[in-house]
């Protein structure tokens, strides 16, 4: 941290991360409620989880446009209309009468976010000296959001469902106030973007397992975060206290656990290590213990997810490309466009048996892992580490040079 006394543009910084803690903090919110919105709207299972699915699956899709819309507009204005988005979309939401105005809104809150997020990353890494300390930064902040998020749903919604929504649309009223007065485009305007660019680097092998392990994580993420507050049949307040719970794990395991590890035994080892954690927790789900022990387990599941989180995020800068709108586009179209079909998925499937979501995840997650055990090696040659196996260490420093060259590249 000590390295912030040296950064000109650290009003500008913190101003994006707070705006990145109010934006996740919006996600988490509705999590304590999903179980009262489906009894006072008469929803099914299936159709609750559409707040998920339709919030991400607009997030996806407008990340790209987004991105390339940065190269004419800049960062600061993008980011701008995404915040603002959110903030009408939140406060509407307050106001919906059925199911469908309530998925549509939350559609629309998705493509706000995805303006933010298509720039706030690429956006801190261009006005910071220390890449390494902000990325930290923007990734506690999202660790802090989804701690904080489920706390004051539960809170609020205990008074009524509507209110989480009302509040986080003054969320990000504060957030808009914030980035208009505090932000600041780098220097240096923004190239003009090519969508070709972007698709190319799904053709950098090291680059494509990544995104492949990414995906195969975010959808057991949100099976986790949609479909485990309506699978444990608790009141408001008590989800609340749950949810917040997994949220303190998951920002423990950014802030403590994440670069920790990646330091003593490599960022692609720690990612595997991680993984694992989680497919433990999600097959313990799907044996259904005890409500206590459920507990328990989220919020291990929480500290995994956190591991994973602060290092895939970096792992993609240095894995991606020089220009990190194309990083971004690239790997949030992957990272959200793969989580968004769970929620719903989990909603259907729960007809059949109620632990079906969670044995399908684990299937999902499995083939993440089959993947990174026959190809996990690639990502190592291209961070310069070492990985499990000394023939594939050996072929690595043989292909690519010593770790201290890779690096210098990425």
């Amino acid at each position: 941290m000590a390295s912030t006394r040296n950064e000109p543009h650290k009003t500008a910084i913190y101003a994006t991360a707070l705006t990145a803690f109010f934006a996740i903090a919006g996600i988490a919110i509705v999590d304590p409620i999903l179980p009262v919105i489906g009894a006072d709207l008469g929803a099914s299972t299936w159709q609750i989880e559409l707040l998920f699915t339709a919030y991400i699956a607009l997030m996806a899709l407008g990340m790209i446009p987004a991105v390339m819309a940065t190269g004419r507009f800049g960062y600061k204005k993008i980011l701008i209309t995404g915040v603002s988005t959110v903030g009408v979309a939140a406060i509407l939401a307050g106001f919906s009468q059925n199911i469908a105005q309530l998925a549509v809104l939350r559609a629309f809150w998705g493509l706000g976010n995805a303006m933010f997020f298509a720039t706030a990353m690429v956006l801190l890494v261009s006005l910071a000296q220390d890449r390494n300390w902000v990325v930290e930064l923007f990734e506690t902040c999202v660790g802090l959001g989804f701690a904080v998020g489920p706390l004051l749903g539960g809170l609020l919604g205990e008074i009524k469902w509507r209110i989480p929504f009302l509040a986080c649309g003054l969320f990000m009223i504060i957030a808009l106030v914030v980035s208009a007065s505090r932000l600041k485009d780098p220097a240096e305007k923004p190239a003009p973007l090519r969508l070709g660019s972007i698709f190319r680097l799904y053709g950098k092998p090291a680059f494509l397992v990544l995104c492949v392990v990414t995906a195969a994580y975010n959808y057991v993420f949100f099976v986790v975060l949609g479909y485990t507050p309506v699978f444990l049949d608790l009141g408001v307040i008590a989800l609340g206290f749950v949810f917040t719970g997994w949220g303190i794990g998951l920002a423990f395991g950014i802030l403590v656990v994440g670069h920790k590890l990646a330091h003593k035994i490599g960022a692609v080892q720690t990612i595997f290590v991680a993984i694992l954690g989680v497919l433990v927790s999600v097959v313990v789900f799907a044996l259904h213990p005890s409500t206590p022990w459920m507990v328990v387990v989220l919020v291990f599941a929480g500290i995994c997810m956190g591991v994973m989180n602060a290092n895939l995020t970096d792992m993609s800068l240095a894995l991606g490309s020089p220009d990190r709108r194309v990083t971004t586009g690239a790997f949030n179209l992957v990272r959200w466009g793969f989580a968004a079909p769970a929620p719903v998925i989990a909603g259907l499937i729960a007809k059949t048996h109620a632990a079906a979501p969670f044995w399908v995840g684990a299937a999902v997650l499995a083939v993440g892992i089959v993947v990174f055990l026959a190809a996990g090696h690639v990502m190592a040659r291209g961070m310069g580490e070492r990985f499990l196996w000394a023939r594939w260490n050996a072929a690595a420093r043989v292909e690519e040079g010593t770790p201290e060259e890779i690096l210098g590249e990425v």
